[in-house]
């Protein structure tokens, strides 16, 4: 008797095991195959009739990622729907039937169809499958604070630009906003509708805090300053004297403003140059450290590296030196790039802001650079959290005097430089403002990077708007940077 109970045992398990092998198969190995096949009513119902893991916000409440039950004969299949329409589109992407995924939808799509490779995932959707029971997949909680996310599309309306901002101690991504941007709910259906904006920059469906790659303008002296102050070769009071203009190759290489009257600042030192942005003053900084120095600098930042974001691989770009579109990484960098304009942010620079929110986390976090990571906890159906958030350290870019030294300039910048429009009653902010020329006259791209508090950062920002006509980041960029942030620190 007992050997009979045995073997029926055995038979069951046998059983259930190849049950999870052949769901397994079918829901990872064997889904890029029916991917592919579009029209295939086996993929519909395989990928459809799982209802997906839910997806919420930061506080836990706000749902962006739920479910709609459809019936298609005797089988019932969940599709997607976005609540907060497209405030978090940028980010969580969609899932549909013909428009496959992005965005977190994508890359988290094994975990939301309960087809990771978690044991106890595994386990519960197979005995789901055995039970004849609808197998739900396993929710997200995301780091965006929901109402900060719409303010700052709220700020960015009617502009092309987007806002990045971080908690500098663990990598959090608290907002990440862009604009345009587009409603995920018309995706399947309506297409066109979704890709439809009035804006001249057009692209809604690019998420420009990712993939947007633009000059960084004097926002990118922070890099410069930072390579300046650790290499030793300057310091905050080292001495410069400005005439509106430095010599680089024979030619004058002229400070912002008019160009027939620049600014002039005569005496000077390199804190003063950092708090009024003066070009001259880094033209001769970059002259004197080299190219090879300033790339090495802001490759310890991350620059020429893909951020290591949860985000589809599609959905992420490297900041750097770009040439005829493709990341350009100079063998001889002191002979093939112009070390005063790059100094400054320009030469053929192009960044994202997640990439200058990093920089700027990095210098409020004593010189301390922490992955970007933008998913807190995955959460089974049962409530038991799967994987929570671990924060994770990509490396030291910078001694923390050199961070403590730059914190302090970049305070100057917004008590009295080029940003008083960031400042914040009864908190320290610490800030670079940045008017990056694009080639077309007075139109410029404007930016704001800070953190604040600035003795104890609980956010770091980057503020970028296209296309500004006599347009400058002070003015522009960083009255958005202080609203969010006072938003974020309440």
């Amino acid at each position: 008797m007992n050997k009979q109970v045995s073997h029926v045992g055995i038979a069951a398990l046998v059983l259930l095991a190849a049950l999870i092998v052949g769901t397994t198969y079918w829901q990872t190995w064997a889904n890029a195959g029916l991917a592919n096949r579009q029209d295939n009513e086996i993929r519909l119902v395989a990928q459809f009739s799982i209802k997906r893991g839910r997806i919420y916000a930061a506080d836990g409440k706000t749902l962006v990622a739920a479910n709609v039950a459809t019936k298609r004969g005797s089988q019932t299949l969940y599709f997607r729907r976005y609540p907060t329409g497209p405030i978090f589109s940028d980010v969580v992407g969609y899932s549909t039937q013909t428009r496959n995924r992005t965005g977190l939808e994508e890359s988290y799509n094994d975990y939301l169809t309960g087809s990771n490779a978690n044991l106890d995932t595994v386990f519960h959707s197979a005995l789901d499958r055995l039970r004849g029971a609808t197998v739900t997949g396993n929710d997200l909680v995301v780091t965006i604070r929901p109402s900060a996310q719409a303010l700052a599309l709220r700020l960015l309306r009617g502009k092309c630009g987007a806002v990045v901002a971080l908690e500098p101690s663990t990598g959090r991504v608290l907002v990440m906003a862009t604009n345009p941007t587009y409603n995920a709910n018309l995706i399947e259906k309506h297409f066109a509708l979704a890709t439809r904006t009035s804006l001249p920059c057009g692209a809604p469906l690019v998420n420009r805090a990712t993939v947007g790659r633009y000059p960084p303008g004097s926002t990118f002296k922070m890099v410069t300053a930072a390579a300046a102050l650790d290499s030793g070769r300057f310091t905050p009071d080292s001495p410069f004297y400005d005439p509106g203009y430095c010599v680089e190759y024979g030619k004058q290489v002229r400070n912002a403003g008019n160009p027939e009257a620049p600014e002039t600042f005569g005496h000077v030192n390199l804190s003063t140059g950092f708090e009024k942005s003066i070009n001259s003053v880094f033209c001769n900084v970059g002259k004197a450290l080299g190219a090879g120095t300033i790339l090495d600098y802001a490759k310890r930042f991350g620059f020429y590296s893909v951020p290591a974001l949860e985000l589809p691989g599609g959905e992420r770009v490297a900041s750097g030196l770009y040439q005829h579109g493709r990341l350009y990484d100079p063998k001889h960098p002191d002979t093939q790039v112009d070390p005063g304009r790059l100094a400054f942010g320009q030469e053929r620079l192009a960044v994202t802001p997640l990439q200058m929110a990093m920089v700027a986390a990095a210098i409020g976090n004593h010189g301390v650079e922490m992955r970007p990571q933008i998913v807190e906890r995955i959460v089974a159906p049962g409530g038991k959290t799967i994987t929570h958030l671990q924060p994770d350290q990509l490396g030291r870019p910078i001694k923390r005097q050199t961070a403590d030294e730059l914190t302090r300039m970049m305070e100057l910048v917004v008590t009295g430089g080029t940003a008083p429009l960031a400042a914040i009653p009864g908190v320290h902010v610490a800030g670079k403002t940045g008017t990056a020329e694009i080639g077309r006259g007075n139109i410029h791209t404007t930016w704001f990077a800070a953190f604040a508090p600035a003795e104890a950062p609980r956010v770091a920002i980057a503020v970028v708007v296209e296309n500004q006509l006599n347009g400058f980041g002070g003015t522009i960029s960083a009255p958005i940077a202080k609203q969010v942030m006072e938003a974020l620190l309440r």
